[in-house]
């Protein structure tokens, strides 16, 4: 299982609970699944694989986020990421902005340890997964 880690100064010593699948925001009048594929390409550099997509379903995460995801199979060399970026003060109330990547790191996880590192609403949707590939 394919996860990312944020980037930025609040998740720098943050693991267990911390990890994500790629998302994002999708853009107004946006299909859900090509707005997966075009976040998953700005948070890793990389285009996702081709192939045919297995609709995990949605969920909606503790500060009301909803995801809508997908899985596909591929392969991915994890040490090639490069993310997009976002600003933000810091440190707090010094007036001065500095760049974070989205997305620090990526790492393949087994099922079973992505299920303790990934944010706990989206442990349903590895559920989901594991379901539809027994």
């Amino acid at each position: 299982m394919l996860l990312v880690h944020p980037g930025g100064p609040w998740w720098r010593r943050q693991d267990e609970g911390a990890w994500s699948i790629p998302k994002g925001e999708g853009l107004r009048d946006e299909e859900p699944y090509s707005g997966a594929r075009r976040e998953f390409a700005e948070e890793l550099g990389v285009e996702p694989p081709e192939g045919e997509p297995l609709f995990l379903g949605e969920i909606t995460q503790k500060a009301g986020k909803r995801v809508v995801a997908w899985a596909l199979a591929g392969d991915l060399d994890t040490t090639a990421i490069r993310s997009n970026a976002f600003s933000i003060e810091w440190p707090p109330r010094s007036g001065e902005l500095q760049a974070f990547p989205e997305v620090d790191r990526a790492e393949w996880f087994s099922l079973a340890v992505a299920r303790d590192k990934v944010n706990p609403a989206q442990v349903e949707l590895l559920d989901r997964l594991e379901a539809a590939l027994e």
